[in-house]
């Protein structure tokens, strides 16, 4: 096919069943388990102005004079400024001595110009204000805008760990990509509760253990709330054309009509039809708590970790996903969770009692403790069997730390 005539299948006007079938075909490209990657932020701020916003340029600028820009890493930037590294698709192990290298060496080199890596889900103290500016974040805040401000402190003032996991298989078992998208899904609660480390807000205690979800579940629902279930491709596709429109790109600024959806557009005859180039965008612009792409599915519910134990929620998803036995041990302890709730309580609970909610606490104890007995890496397995034991197994998270008992 000549660059031409691929140009022009890009830039032709879409059918909704053209669209249908690109998202449907385009989202789950089967793979065998066995790689991992990780997509890690922490807030960056100063030790002599905790309100202070560093300027991104700035800052990779410092790490290349010092010679510690990332090897092994990615190194990007969120909108509100904070630092996020991201790994090469590998083996968990590969995948954590990778990252770790890189962060120590960032920390220490930010650490001698007085800058500091907070592992938090929410910016404890700051009010959100976006420090790069492009056309596409300039759309996303306008377009959360309509809906309050929660967009505003998503965009600026959250960070996660994100957990990025093989699609898996055509066929069924549990290396099937059904069977994973399922368990992705059900495990979601656990994710969020267990790691729950956002419970400050503008310095103050919150009502949230994850105050972060508590922002996500605010934002645009229908690029936000967890897809509904069914076929994956399927139930993807539909999501995807019924979100809404975050921008109709062009010269000058990007706008779009109030309350437009995907679908919407491609019915509209009042704006240029869409293309598959617009269609990809969109797609970009969808942030549920498990998304596919492609080759592989992204974990997105979990709150950022302090140091090193970011690995401890992407060696939990990892091994309950990818080990047979641990997924049906997690699978088994899910069940009676899930038996007539719905995700939009289970992550409510989640997020405001996190592991004092006793049946989360209870999958979630069993979930820790079959991912320990089923991962092979020494070092891993204690990694797990450090959060379990300090956290898990008393039904505490990381923001029992932060604020006094409530009760």
């Amino acid at each position: 096919m000549s660059d031409a005539t691929l140009r022009d299948r890009t830039t032709a006007p879409l059918t909704e069943d053209e669209a249908f079938e690109r998202i449907a075909s385009r989202a789950f490209e089967p793979v065998a388990p066995a790689r991992v990657g990780a997509e890690v932020e922490w807030h960056l701020t100063s030790t002599a102005d905790r309100r202070r916003r560093p300027d991104p340029e700035s800052v990779t600028a410092l790490l290349g004079v010092r010679d510690a820009l990332p090897r092994c890493t990615r190194l990007s930037f969120e909108p509100g400024g904070a630092l996020e590294l991201s790994t090469r698709p590998a083996g968990l192990r590969e995948c954590f001595d990778e990252l770790e290298a890189d962060r120590a060496r960032v920390t220490a080199a930010l650490a001698a110009e007085g800058l500091e890596l907070i592992g938090l889900g929410l910016d404890p103290v700051r009010l959100p204000r976006r420090v790069i500016r492009s056309p596409r974040y300039q759309a996303m805040e306008e377009l959360f805008d309509q809906d309050g401000r929660a967009g505003r402190w998503m965009m600026a003032n959250t960070a996660s760990v994100q957990v990025c996991l093989d699609t898996g298989h055509d066929g069924s078992g549990p290396h099937g990509l059904a069977e994973r998208w399922a368990l992705a899904h059900r495990l979601a609660p656990v994710l969020i509760a267990a790691f729950a480390n956002s419970p400050l807000r503008r310095g103050e205690p919150s009502l949230w253990r994850s105050t972060r979800q508590h922002v996500w579940t605010a934002i645009d629902p229908t690029r936000a709330r967890p897809v509904p279930p069914g076929d994956p491709r399927e139930a993807w596709a539909r999501y995807a054309l019924d979100a809404r429109v975050m921008a109709v790109r062009g010269p000058g600024r990007w706008t779009v009509p109030r309350g437009l959806t995907f679908r919407d557009w491609l019915h509209a005859v009042h704006l240029r039809p869409p293309t598959r180039e617009d269609l990809d965008y969109h797609l970009t612009t969808l942030f549920p708590p498990v998304r596919p792409r492609g080759r592989y599915l992204e974990l997105r519910m979990i709150d950022a970790q302090p140091g090193p134990d970011w690995i401890v929620p992407v060696a939990l998803a990892a091994t309950l996903l990818d080990h047979p036995a641990a997924a049906a041990a997690a699978t088994a302890a899910l069940e009676p969770l899930w038996h007539g709730a719905t995700a939009a309580d289970l992550y409510l609970r989640a997020a405001t009692a996190a592991l004092r909610d006793g049946p989360i606490a209870a999958a979630a104890l069993a979930c820790f403790t079959a991912a320990r007995d089923a991962q092979p890496d020494p070092r891993l397995a204690a990694a797990l069997d450090r959060h379990t034991t300090a956290y898990v197994a008393r039904c505490r998270t990381r923001a029992d730390d932060l604020v006094p008992d409530p009760r």
